[in-house]
């Protein structure tokens, strides 16, 4: 069925603005490849974000900053092409948005390229004008603020934000400027439950949470997190699965069956006519030597040119 089809159309912005209208929580979850993707479309999730978050996950990177554009682009074509329905959301790297040019001609490469339909940017006030530019380019925009990753070498360490008076004002402030900057819905990370509830009850767009408490308009996860497959778990996030445990028991069920011949069996090969097998090997009556007296018990030598 093709992904045009009414039965499998894209959501955009305006349906998960609808959604937010409408009181519905929003579920929003991470995703880096082809077959993922897939699966999460079937469940229902509306939003996928293909977060720079795979540097840390996927790639093996410690932060998040080493990420670059065609890293990004390559896993945003996979995700697209796995899922026909949800909304895809791709993560602007580390200084892929310095300058609104740059933001502009990144962008563009995630619609254009990628396939994406919205792109997400960190910072509040700071990236404002950023925000703008694209939206009136054309481009829809998630914000992010409270902790914001490709920050980590200026905040030192991972850390719940806006504890303080100073802090906490300065998130409000962040918030309603990515809401005036044209952003359809904005993430809050790392934020206190209760600041993170009176952000959401100041904004018209949809506010994201991860560690931000259940006031938020929605939640997302970081798929290895909701997944189980990673060996750390954060505060913040509930593994559904413990699916580290079921691909080590599946590895090493498969080492044992290789190690003692039981894989690959009977259902797993295929056969030829034995016939046919004895012709190719030169076992057939009409092999013989020159003399045409002796057969040719060794068969063909395999460098033979047949």
């Amino acid at each position: 069925m093709s992904s045009t089809s009414e039965s499998t159309r894209r959501l955009t912005v305006v349906d998960i603005a609808r959604m937010h209208a409408d009181g519905e929580r929003i579920a929003m979850l991470t995703a880096y490849d082809y077959p993922t993707a897939g699966i999460l479309d079937e469940a229902g999730i509306p939003m996928l974000l293909v977060g720079d978050s795979l540097g840390q996950v996927m790639l093996g990177y410690e932060t998040t900053v080493r990420v670059t554009m065609d890293e990004m682009l390559h896993h945003t074509k996979a995700v697209v092409r796995g899922a026909h329905r949800a909304l895809i959301v791709a993560d602007m790297p580390f200084l892929s948005y310095a300058t609104p040019d740059d933001a502009v001609r990144n962008a563009g490469r995630f619609l254009r390229e990628a396939g994406a339909q919205t792109v997400k940017v960190e910072g509040g006030v700071r990236t404002a004008r950023v925000i703008e530019t694209l939206v009136r380019a054309g481009v829809p925009v998630m914000g992010h603020i409270g902790l914001t990753p490709q920050a980590i070498n200026a905040l030192g360490k991972v850390r719940v934000q806006g504890r303080t008076r100073e802090a906490a004002r300065a998130l409000l402030h962040d918030a309603l400027a990515v809401q005036e900057a044209g952003a359809f819905a904005v993430v809050l990370e790392l934020v206190p439950e209760q600041l993170a509830a009176a952000i959401t009850a100041r904004l018209r767009i949809p506010t994201i949470g991860i560690g931000a408490g259940a006031g938020c308009s929605g939640q997302v996860q970081v798929v290895t997190d909701f997944l189980g497959l990673g060996t750390f778990m954060p505060r913040h996030a509930k593994a559904y699965a413990d699916m580290r445990a079921v691909i080590l028991a599946a590895a090493a069920a498969y080492r044992s069956e290789v190690e003692a011949g039981t894989f690959p069996g009977a259902a797993q090969s295929s056969r030829m006519d034995d016939a046919i097998l004895d012709e190719v090997l030169g076992h057939t009556p009409d092999d013989r030597t020159a003399e045409g007296s002796q057969r040719i018990e060794a068969g063909i030598p395999l460098d033979r040119d047949l």
